[in-house]
């Protein structure tokens, strides 16, 4: 089966590559510094492996996405695994830092995936999810010229949504589609695979926040 970014992978780096280093500062400071293992889920080009390599921890690159994996070993030396976040290829325990950075959009399964996880976390192990804030960014969202945001009474509808009229034009999401998890869904993957979380915010500190970031523990 051909997963959603492959052929995409040139123009998602330029697309999206420029945008990276505004989140990586956040990124860095919320995992801290580390060692050990870290799974990066869905790490597509590889826009962020450097970062988390910055904090001590040895990353390994995983995706669904053959072609984005091509474009992320042009980019970095991390070992890089082609395979389905849902089902990891990794022994319980395995690692102490997994990262899942912008991929609840791209889900199927976001519980399962969480669930996966935690199954793969050391004791102790840390997951940290930043990616798309539910409230105010996803296909429920129509964006008006002056800032502000129209809501529209699609939130509480839980997966794949179609495109919209108000999606932009050869973005992201017009090209290969989007997933909705709201916010309880959300918060709630992570109580159900039994983790803690210990620290939500909403990265930017824009007046509306797009980015949310979610840092939980396994017990």
């Amino acid at each position: 089966m051909t997963a959603r970014y492959d052929g995409q992978a040139e123009w998602y780096d330029d697309y999206i590559g420029p945008s990276a280093g505004t989140n990586i500062p956040w990124i860095v400071d919320l995992l801290g510094p580390g060692n050990g293992l870290c799974l990066d889920i869905g790490c597509g080009t590889g826009l962020y492996l450097q970062a988390i390599r910055s904090t001590g921890r040895t990353v390994i690159g995983l995706d669904r996405s053959a072609d984005q994996l091509r474009r992320a070993r042009n980019r970095d030396h991390a070992p890089l695994l082609h395979a389905d976040a849902t089902m990891l290829p990794f022994a319980p325990g395995t690692f102490a830092t997994v990262t899942a950075l912008w991929v609840s959009t791209d889900m199927d399964d976001f519980a399962g995936l969480v669930k996966e996880v935690a199954r793969v976390l050391l004791p102790g192990g840390t997951l940290l999810f930043y990616g798309v804030h539910p409230c105010f960014n996803g296909p429920h969202i129509e964006p008006r010229p002056d800032g502000a945001m129209i809501i529209h009474p699609t939130y509480r509808l839980n997966g794949w949504h179609k495109r919209s009229p108000w999606w932009r034009e050869g973005g992201v999401r017009d090209r290969v589609g989007m997933s909705h998890v709201p916010l309880p869904d959300l918060i709630n993957a992570f109580i159900d695979a039994g983790l803690n979380i210990d620290r939500v915010t909403e990265p930017l500190e824009n007046s509306i926040p797009s980015v949310l970031a979610v840092r939980a523990v396994r017990a």
